[in-house]
């Protein structure tokens, strides 16, 4: 039975009964010396959160609001339009909605197409395969590209398409095709397995890819198949050479390092770098349920970075932007470069900008954590634009200022990474 798109919201959001407004959050805005006052939406859920926080405006000389000096006692509060919208659009920098607690800016949304995949990774699915959600729970593509739309609105100009394996949907070129006509959108990005890249490689580009990340974990044709439980390197080489073909630059190969399995293929991979225009991320293993981890598996970034230095003791550093996962580093005249993804042994979570939509339309705004809010149940209960966001604000507002640390997140209850989304 489908609930009122109200009752859904109080049902998520918490509300106590005859509340007729969620509760405002005064966020308080300062550029050169003036401070703007603005109400920023959310529900009673995050009422331990509501404190004032500071967001730069950057050199903006004027505003249409009302301002006061820093140093006045008597505050002056603007008057609340009616729309929100209006709100963020005029006068925030950035959607409050998708920006946390600690000033953390959300616009890099990753949207998993599928639970399904043609690979069985040991470090993304148990070896007893997962439990898949009945295809009438998961996402359908008008709700996809529903969501979609309203977080673009919202600021995200990144997407990435994840699963399972996101090019084993069907309508994955023209779910990328709507996206591309999406005003602020500026990068469509695809994570794959690379078992059907070469195929489809000219259909997505086409409609609109932006970037690639092929996942390769070895290689050594014979160990990539215990490593995935299947058949299919050649195939996935052939996506890459083709990638590079159809001037993808630079392509990136996901390689998660598992100690004892591939570990000693790290110079191989950088070799790769040489001559090609790749991009190499070495990613520390992960816990997720049902994937073994132990620490005693995991690589850490140092150790790797160690180990690359005594063959390439000139290794540079190359300057990344500020919410970039990876740390960059580059062999003096070698087209590509090779990178690190430190979740465990250093984490990135202070300039985290990333949120995840599972398959079934959970929103997920940590990898590493169990809480998640059901969008998809709110979609289908009619809940307004202004309803979602107040959902998605309040899971925002939530999120914690960092991941509980490896030990801790591998004791604790979370999705097999396939259901997440990678």
């Amino acid at each position: 039975m489908a609930f009122r798109s109200t009752m859904c919201c109080r049902l998520i959001l918490g509300r106590h009964a005859g509340l007729e407004a969620p509760t405002v959050r005064i966020v308080q805005l300062s550029s050169r010396g003036k401070v703007w006052r603005v109400p920023r939406f959310y529900s009673g859920a995050t009422q331990e959160e509501n404190k004032v926080e500071l967001l730069s405006l950057g050199d903006s000389n004027t505003s249409p609001y009302t301002h006061v000096a820093e140093n006045t006692s008597k505050e002056q509060e603007l008057a609340i339009p009616r729309s929100r919208r209006r709100i963020l659009k005029d006068v925030l920098p950035f959607s409050a909605f998708l920006t946390d607690s600690f000033g953390r800016r959300h616009n890099y949304l990753r949207i998993s197409l599928t639970e399904k995949c043609n690979l069985r990774c040991q470090y993304c699915m148990p070896e007893e395969g997962v439990k898949l959600t009945p295809r009438a729970q998961l996402l359908s593509t008008e709700e996809v590209l529903t969501l979609a739309r309203l977080f673009v609105q919202e600021g995200v100009d990144k997407i990435r398409l994840t699963g399972g394996e996101p090019l084993i949907r069907p309508d994955v070129l023209h779910i990328i095709g709507e996206m591309r006509k999406l005003e602020g959108l500026k990068t469509i990005a695809v994570t794959t397995n690379g078992m059907n890249l070469a195929r489809l490689l000219p259909g997505l580009k086409e409609a609109g890819v932006d970037l690639l990340n092929i996942s390769l974990d070895s290689l050594v044709p014979a160990k990539f198949e215990f490593i995935v439980r299947r058949k299919g390197f050649h195939k996935v080489m052939e996506g890459i050479e083709k990638a590079i073909e159809m001037g993808y630059n630079p392509v990136k190969v996901n390689c998660v390092v598992m100690r004892g399995l591939n570990e000693d293929e790290l110079l191989d991979f950088v070799a790769l770098t040489e001559k090609k225009p790749l991009e190499v991320r070495f990613i520390e293993y992960m816990p997720f349920d049902g994937n073994k981890w132990n620490f005693k598996k995991m690589v850490s970034y140092q150790e790797m970075l160690d180990r690359i230095r005594q063959q390439w003791p000139d290794l540079e550093s190359v300057p990344g932007g500020y919410a970039d996962t990876a740390k960059t580093f580059k062999v003096p005249g070698f087209q590509g470069h090779i990178g690190f993804i430190t979740s465990m042994s250093d984490n990135f979570c202070s300039s985290c900008n990333r949120l995840r939509i599972t398959a079934d339309g959970s929103l997920k705004v940590c990898l590493f954590g169990n809480s998640e809010v059901s969008l998809r149940d709110c979609l289908r209960s009619g809940a307004s634009d202004e309803e979602l966001l107040e959902i998605i604000g309040a899971a925002v507002g939530r999120k914690k200022k960092q991941h509980a640390g490896m030990f801790s997140i591998s004791q604790m209850k979370n999705r097999p990474m396939i259901l997440i989304g990678g």
